[in-house]
């Protein structure tokens, strides 16, 4: 009778797993959309892997009760968490769908230019990723030149350098991060995401103070009107380097009730006090309907990156510079 009962256990905990695993897919395509954001509508989310899939249940999210699923290109869709699918499907926006990008390789003589990152070992002058926060550097045309970006350079602090020598490093890590590109606006701010492509990657342990993103790919031919480049964290991902389906903030009891912390994940992101003036943007993925702001005191009165003067992230870039003859 026991051995049953262990059977029967098992068979109901793998329909419960089974059904924790919701995929988005293209309406028309019928295809997995790769990262989807899943907002909870209360300054929380998480995001769905490369094929579209991601976890959920009301035993994982006691207290959510209604989800915002959203894409680069898609139209939004809001529903009850009573009503989830395994199956839930995107619409693409209309605007979107005659929408074609002129994007010519730039050919010819160029010179190789650099914007040069700016790094530091300090971890208390860091910004801590979270799958909530978004961070945003503009990038401009060299000399008003057309130019497209190859690499972008990222400054990174993994921890270890805050060590002394007798002891091991940090432990192992590896984290997924995606960089997206934005349009800008007549007032300087980013403004939507472009349909530039965007490009996940991901860090370890075994990267230096720079991580450098190959990006020469994706073909990006800084407009006239410049162009933000923005990185977020996706989450911690496994050997393989699929995304690990998983919470992405923690809960814990208080006098005031539960409360909810985003999850930070290294590496840590120095900022810096070597840029003159403020000009790194930030935005709440889940929360603000999801709106751009300056890194200044409006964006957190309590910041410590401010109060030192820590006000931006130095990222830097390499660029292929076209020059007519």
């Amino acid at each position: 009778m026991k051995t049953w009962l262990s059977i029967i256990s098992l068979f109901i905990s793998l329909i419960n797993n089974a059904q924790d695993n919701i995929v988005v897919v293209d309406n028309e395509t019928k295809e997995g959309i790769a990262f989807v954001t899943v907002s909870f509508g209360n300054g929380n989310g998480t995001f769905a892997d490369g094929d579209g899939v991601f976890k959920f249940s009301k035993v994982l999210y006691k207290n959510v009760d209604s989800l915002f699923i959203s894409s680069i290109g898609y139209q939004e869709l809001a529903l009850s968490s009573s009503k989830i699918t395994d199956t839930l499907f995107l619409k693409a926006k209309q605007n979107n769908l005659e929408t074609v990008i002129i994007n010519a390789q730039l050919t010819g003589k160029h010179k190789r230019k650099k914007k040069k990152e700016l790094v530091h070992d300090n971890y208390h002058d860091c910004w801590l990723p979270t799958v909530e926060s978004e961070i945003a550097v503009r990038f401009d045309r060299y000399e008003n030149a057309p130019t497209q970006i190859k690499t972008l350079k990222l400054p990174i602090l993994l921890e270890d350098t805050q060590r002394s020598k007798n002891r091991k490093q940090t432990r192992r890590f590896s984290t997924m991060f995606r960089v997206v590109f934005y349009d800008v606006s007549p007032d300087g701010k980013p403004v939507r995401e472009s349909l530039w492509p965007s490009k996940t990657f991901i860090i370890t342990q075994e990267a230096g103070d720079v991580y450098e993103l190959d990006i020469e790919d994706l073909n990006i031919n800084i407009p006239q009107e410049g162009i933000f480049a923005s990185i977020q964290v996706l989450g911690y991902t496994t050997p393989k380097g699929e995304l690990i389906k998983a919470k992405k903030y923690r809960e814990f009891k208080s006098k005031y009730g539960t409360q909810k912390i985003a999850t930070t994940y290294r590496p840590l992101l120095p900022f810096t006090d070597e840029i003159e003036g403020k000009k790194t943007y930030v935005r709440r993925i889940f929360l603000n309907n999801k709106q751009w702001t300056l890194f200044d005191f409006s964006y957190n009165p309590k910041s410590k990156l401010l109060r030192s003067g820590h006000e931006n992230y130095g990222m830097g870039a390499e660029f292929k510079v076209f020059y007519k003859d």
